[in-house]
């Protein structure tokens, strides 16, 4: 029997939830003009970039501080990058440092706490707080543009799946604040981008007619006789369900779109972390590749988990040292700073990588360079040894959204902490040197200019000053 997409009713699509929205966009490499439309904007793209444990942060009396602090030295577009930074001088110009930013409700909580909470600004934190989450910037993104593409976002981390509260393994929080579980395998992103694993998803889609409508009469009549705590409950599943119904109107729409053409002969999709920069460097061709075919315009990467715990941890073998975690507790010895910073630089190297393969590859079917329609994220929630405070954080790409790069926006000025612990009181215990800016005010001016209705994200007080043109 032939299915045709048009006559399966949006309810039937349980049963084939998962292999049906697994396949990307193939429509936008097709010229618009080539069928008779009008030319479209530019695509807006955003990708979200963690790396954990902070950064050198030597104070300025210490003889490391020149080749090895992570920040900058100077300010505006007078600035110079150290020796851990150096790998980004040929994208200087498409990018902008950020000192003196972090989330409120974090500053006073022990760095290791801090992944979950970096694109959410919640109070996730530690203590006997109870847990609770809220969603993530990329996510807010994702709501706005994510029916224009096939896959809504893109999750990917090191050590995949959701890890624990505190200790996740995910950047991305959905509307409730639960965490959306990363892939960490090459091969499985690849394959959920470009390979259509199941020819039968129309057939899955037309099964079981009114199954759901079933469910949902059956729902209403239980609702009666339900506490206001199940009631709730019910409710919450209920949101489950119009949401899944969402995605079956979406998925009716892709079903019978062509895959992109992409060689995976040029990926090593079978690579886990015993090959640290190679796969490192295939993780974020991936996200490249997923935005060159349009199959999504939102992407989250978590290099790396805090606490070193986890497969993440072993990425510091790529410039020869065993765990990463255990090179920001050890600055204090000699050619700590250093050490501590050659693995920061490997970083840098790989997201400079990113940035530059990015400015080098025209739009397609549009204006500019991918760069200038996409915005880079790459950030830490901690800088000094466990401290919640002063982010580092670099911007890059955006330029036809209005944004100035090649600057060093410094709002900390000299006042920051840092220093080698040396066994003691951690820098995050102690009182703040300066002032931060709520970092929400980074992420309220990204998502206006992405084109979200929004002027405010979380406890934002304001727009950037100097950012945008």
């Amino acid at each position: 029997m032939t299915w045709n997409r048009n006559t399966i009713d949006r309810r039937r699509f349980l049963r084939g939830t998962g292999t049906a929205l697994a396949v990307p966009l193939f429509g936008s490499l097709v010229s618009p003009l080539a069928r008779g439309e009008q030319p479209r904007p530019n695509p807006k793209r955003l990708a979200c970039f963690y790396f954990p444990d902070g950064v050198p942060m030597p104070l300025p009396e210490d003889p490391a501080y020149q080749d090895w602090a992570w920040f900058p030295h100077g300010s505006g577009r007078d600035f110079t990058f150290s020796k851990c930074m150096e790998p980004l001088e040929p994208v200087k110009n498409e990018l902008t440092v950020l000192s003196g930013f972090s989330h409120p409700k974090s500053r006073s909580v022990h760095g290791h706490n801090n992944a979950d909470q970096f694109l959410t600004a919640a109070l996730t934190g530690g203590g006997d707080r109870e847990y609770e989450n809220t969603i993530s910037l990329d996510q807010v993104y994702a709501k706005h543009v994510g029916d224009q593409t096939r896959l809504a976002s893109l999750v990917m981390s090191t050590d995949g799946g959701t890890g624990t509260a505190r200790g996740t393994h995910t950047i991305s929080f959905d509307h409730r604040g639960r965490p959306i579980p990363a892939e960490h395998r090459p091969k499985q992103i690849f394959d959920r981008l470009f390979v259509k694993s199941d020819v039968d998803s129309a057939r899955r889609l037309a099964l079981s007619r009114s199954a759901l409508d079933e469910m949902l009469d059956d729902a209403n009549r239980m609702r009666q006789s339900l506490s206001t705590a199940d009631q709730r409950s019910l409710e919450e599943y209920l949101e489950s369900v119009r949401q899944a119904e969402v995605k079956v109107a979406k998925a009716k729409r892709w079903l019978d779109a062509p895959l992109p053409s992409v060689d995976g002969d040029q990926l090593n999709l079978e690579l886990s972390t015993d090959e640290p920069r190679e796969y490192l460097q295939t993780m974020f061709d991936l996200i490249f590749l997923a935005f060159k075919t349009d199959s999504t315009r939102v992407a989250t990467y978590q290099i790396g988990r805090e606490n070193g715990v986890g497969r993440s941890d072993h990425l510091a073998r790529a410039v020869g040292f065993n765990l990463a975690h255990q090179l920001s507790h050890e600055t204090k010895n000699p050619d700590g700073w250093k050490n501590f910073g050659i693995y920061c630089r490997f970083l840098n190297e790989e997201f400079g990588r990113l940035i530059g393969k990015l400015k080098a590859t025209p739009e397609p079917a549009g204006t500019g360079t991918m760069l200038d329609n996409t915005l880079l994220l790459f950030g830490s929630a901690s800088s000094a040894f466990h401290l919640s405070r002063n982010y580092p954080i670099i911007l890059a790409g955006g330029r036809q959204m209005g944004f100035q790069q090649g600057q060093y926006l410094n709002h900390a000025g000299l006042n920051f902490q840092g220093g080698p612990w040396l066994g003691e009181r951690e820098p995050w215990q102690d009182e703040a040197k300066g002032e931060d800016l709520p970092l929400s005010n980074l992420y309220a001016t990204m998502l206006e200019r992405l084109g979200v209705p929004t002027k405010s994200f979380a406890d934002s007080t304001g727009m950037i000053d100097g950012l945008i043109s």
